[in-house]
């Protein structure tokens, strides 16, 4: 059974399931393999729940007419999302990079949802599994789709953009993150920009660009065949690029941005500036925030639109929050962590205002032969913030030299804030999701 046959069979059962717990009436189970599980054990427990049909790649579980027996689940079921993908003539904006893919996708989401029917990947669904779940909820209704792509290998973002085809693409940025499946910074950058090659095979692959990123803007040729929305912060570049400064980030972000001067002088129209006062912490996140303006003037959003959707985005899911408790005022971004946003984090938390300043800090993970050093690095750099009180998290930080207090894991950390109290502080926490600081803002 070729992918346009076992599509016609999805259409007449419009509903896919890898999980063998969760079988809907009329089902087609799908069975993906893991390191630690195998669909294909499943399967016929997954038919006697009520799924229609099971789709396997072990020959010896097709027993019967009710399993499609495919070369490869995974590689399938991502063949059978892009053709269910081709099946809409819409706008599909892929979203990667380093840091603040999540928060650019989420700004973005908020920015266009106030002209179109969106569709956007939940939560961290940007892999070669989520990417096709999120496709298969495409359906009728939406108008425009955004995509996150997350990568830790080469080859990842080539193969994301392969199934979801999309039409525009936007790298927030690259940066040291996954060095040990990456190699090297430059293959971060190799496997970030394989979402511009992608876009290249179209007639009118568009490109979000922060033209302020050197890496970036060098992948970028005079005779491209990509057409650029070029965004900034440099106000020397406010003639071709949508363009935006902080105006004050203590620790909310207020900023302001207007459209290039170019454009305006070609429609007669003046100059103005924009404020909007967000609710995200950091002035890291003027990017995020410019590259959703970018976007959204794209596809026609209204600026008063605009500045609405992000007045009122509000982050979720312990990114850039900023959290109030009865004895301290907490800045909560610990779902992820890697060299570039950990020092960015620091550069603004040396902005914010405050008589006593706390440090909660989570190791690094999956920086590979450059973690050690990373860690001093990162240690060397606290040194130069004037933090008050700085907790490290983790076995990566045991052989830093630094006089900071050392913790293994957050259990111990749960046990200092019980013995110590911390109180009247305004405290960073971030750290990789796996050293599960998200823990602690219930406890300070």
């Amino acid at each position: 059974m070729d992918i346009k046959q076992l599509y016609q069979l999805y259409q007449q059962h419009p509903c896919i399931t890898t999980d063998s717990r969760d079988c809907p009436q009329g089902s087609i189970f799908l069975a993906l393999k893991g390191g630690s599980f195998d669909g294909n054990k499943f399967a016929s427990q997954a038919l006697e729940k009520g799924c229609a049909y099971a789709i396997v790649d072990e020959k010896e579980v097709a027993v019967d007419s009710r399993y499609i027996l495919v070369e490869n689940c995974l590689q399938t079921y991502k063949d059978l999302a892009r053709e269910h993908r081709r099946q809409f003539n819409i706008p599909v904006i892929a979203i990667t990079g380093t840091n603040g893919k999540t928060t650019t996708k989420e700004l973005v989401r908020a920015v266009l949802a106030e002209k179109y029917n969106v569709l956007a990947t939940e939560g961290n669904f940007n892999n070669d599994v989520g990417v096709p779940k999120t496709l298969f909820r495409l359906n009728k209704d939406h108008e425009i789709a955004i995509i996150e792509m997350g990568a830790s290998h080469p080859g990842d973002i080539k193969t994301l953009a392969e199934t979801a085809e999309p039409t525009c693409g936007l790298i927030t940025n690259v940066g040291r993150a996954h060095l040990q499946g990456f190699g090297s910074f430059e293959g971060v950058i190799r496997t970030k920009c394989e979402l511009y090659d992608f876009l290249r095979t179209r007639k009118d692959g568009l490109i979000f660009l922060d033209a302020d990123n050197e890496y970036l803007v060098d992948q970028v040729q005079d005779d491209d065949p990509l057409w650029v929305t070029p965004y900034s912060t440099d106000p020397e570049k406010q003639y071709s690029c949508i363009s935006g400064e902080v105006v004050s980030c203590d620790p909310l972000l207020k900023f302001r941005w207007r459209r290039p001067l170019m454009e305006l002088e070609e429609q007669g129209a003046s100059q103005k500036w924009h404020k909007v006062q967000t609710q995200l912490i950091g002035a890291y996140n003027l990017d995020n925030l410019l590259a959703a303006i970018a976007v959204g003037i794209n596809f026609g959003v209204d600026r008063k639109q605009i500045d609405h959707a992000l007045e009122n985005y509000c982050p979720t899911n312990n990114r850039s929050q900023l959290v109030q408790t009865s004895r301290n005022r907490l800045i909560v971004d610990a779902y992820n962590a890697n060299p570039s946003s950990m020092e960015a984090a620091l550069d603004n938390f040396r902005l914010v205002e405050s008589p006593r300043k706390m440090a909660i800090l989570g190791a690094m993970r999956e920086l590979g032969a450059t973690s050690e050093e990373e860690h001093q690095r990162l240690a060397n750099l606290i040194g130069q913030t004037g933090i008050d009180l700085v907790w490290l998290v983790g076995e990566e930080f045991a052989s830093t030299d630094c006089t900071y207090r050392k913790f293994k894991d957050v259990d111990e950390v749960k046990a200092a804030i019980a013995a110590d109290h911390p109180e009247g502080y305004t405290i960073l926490i971030k750290g990789s999701n796996s050293t599960r600081l998200y823990q602690l803002p219930e406890l300070l």
